[in-house]
C-alpha cells in the first residue's frame, strides 16, 4: 500500500513539473535573468552605445545614486502617488464590485463599462485625457458651463498644483476596473447562507457588509492592495506622454528617471543601479504589506 502511494506521489510530482516548466521558463527568461544581468551591469560604467569597453567601477553607481537629488525627488513623488492612489482605488473598486454584484438588470453592461478602461492601451488613454485636460478641453468647458462662465480655465498638466493630481485621477479611472473584477470574484465566493442567517437575525445591509463582507474579503483585499501598490510604483506611461515629468519635476518618477539615464543619456550602468535599488525597495514594501495584512487576518 505504501509503495502504491509513493508511486502515485512521484507520478503527481512529474505531472505538476510538466505544467510548471513553461511558467518557470518564462519567469527565468524575463525576470530572473534580466535582474541578474542588471545587477552585474550596475557595477560597471556600461554605455548603451559602447565607444569604450565597459570596466568594473565597484559601488560608484550606488554612491552616485545617494547623491542624486533628482532620484530623491522622483522617489518622493512615487511614494506620494502610491499613498494617494492605492487606498482610493481600492475603496472605489470595492464599492463598484458591490454595486455590480447586485441581482438587477443591466449589471453586465456596467461590469463591461467599468472594466473597459483597464483593457484600453495606456498610450491611447493618456492622449485622450491630455485633450480633456487642455485649457480649452472638455473639463474646463464643463466647469465654465456649470459655473455660468465664472470658472477660470486651468492648464492642468502645466500647473504645479494640478499636474500630479490630474495624473492620479487618470490612473485611478483606468485601473479601478481590474481591482473591481478581483473583488467581484471574492464577493461571489462568499456563501449566501451567511447573509440569509444575518437577515434572520435582523442585521441590516450595513451590518452585513461590515461583519460578513469585509471579513470574508480580507485575503482578496490583501491581494488587491499588494498588486495595486506594485502597479502604482511602475508609473511611467501617462507621465511620459502627458507631462514628461514636468512642470519643474513635480510629476517626475523613478521609472522615468531610469529611462532618461539608460536610453536618453545612455548611461546603462547607472540606470541598472537605479533599477536594482528600486526593485529592492518595492520588494521590501510588498513583503511588509504582506506581513502586516497576514497578521491582521490571523488576529481577525
Amino acid at each position: 500500500m505504501a509503495r502504491h502511494v509513493s508511486t502515485d506521489r512521484r507520478r503527481g510530482f512529474r505531472h505538476a513539473l510538466i505544467f510548471l516548466i513553461p511558467g518557470l521558463a518564462l519567469l527565468i527568461t524575463f525576470m530572473i535573468v534580466p535582474f541578474v544581468s542588471a545587477f552585474i551591469v550596475s557595477f560597471t560604467n556600461t554605455r548603451l552605445i559602447a565607444r569604450v569597453p565597459a570596466r568594473f567601477i565597484g559601488f560608484d553607481n550606488y554612491v552616485r545614486m545617494f547623491q542624486d537629488d533628482v532620484f530623491g525627488k522622483s522617489l518622493l513623488n512615487i511614494f506620494y502617488f502610491v499613498a494617494v492612489v492605492v487606498p482610493i482605488q481600492t475603496m472605489f473598486a470595492l464599492a463598484l464590485a458591490v454595486l455590480v454584484n447586485q441581482r438587477i438588470k443591466g449589471t453586465t453592461f456596467f461590469r463591461t463599462a467599468y472594466f473597459l478602461p483597464t483593457v484600453t492601451v495606456m498610450v491611447v488613454v493618456s492622449v485622450i485625457w491630455s485633450f480633456l485636460y487642455h485649457p480649452e478641453g472638455l473639463i474646463n468647458g464643463f466647469m465654465q458651463t456649470i459655473t455660468f462662465g465664472r470658472w477660470t480655465p486651468i492648464d492642468f498638466l502645466n500647473n504645479r498644483s494640478w499636474a500630479f493630481p490630474s495624473i492620479m485621477l487618470l490612473s485611478i479611472w483606468q485601473g479601478v476596473g481590474f481591482q473591481m473584477i478581483i473583488f467581484l470574484a471574492g464577493l461571489q465566493s462568499i456563501p449566501e447562507t451567511l447573509y440569509e442567517a444575518a437577515t434572520i437575525d435582523g442585521a441590516n445591509r450595513w451590518k452585513q457588509f461590515r461583519y460578513i463582507t469585509l471579513p470574508q474579503l480580507k485575503s482578496t483585499t490583501a491581494f488587491v492592495i499588494i498588486s495595486t501598490t506594485i502597479l502604482a510604483f511602475r508609473l511611467f506611461d501617462q507621465v511620459y506622454i502627458m507631462t514628461r515629468g514636468g512642470p519643474e519635476r513635480t510629476t517626475y518618477t523613478v521609472m522615468l528617471h531610469i529611462y532618461e539615464q539608460g536610453f536618453r543619456r545612455q548611461n546603462v550602468g547607472y540606470a541598472s543601479a537605479l533599477t536594482v535599488a528600486f526593485f529592492l525597495i518595492v520588494l521590501g514594501i510588498s513583503i511588509v504589506q504582506r506581513l502586516i495584512l497576514k497578521e491582521e487576518r490571523e488576529v481577525a
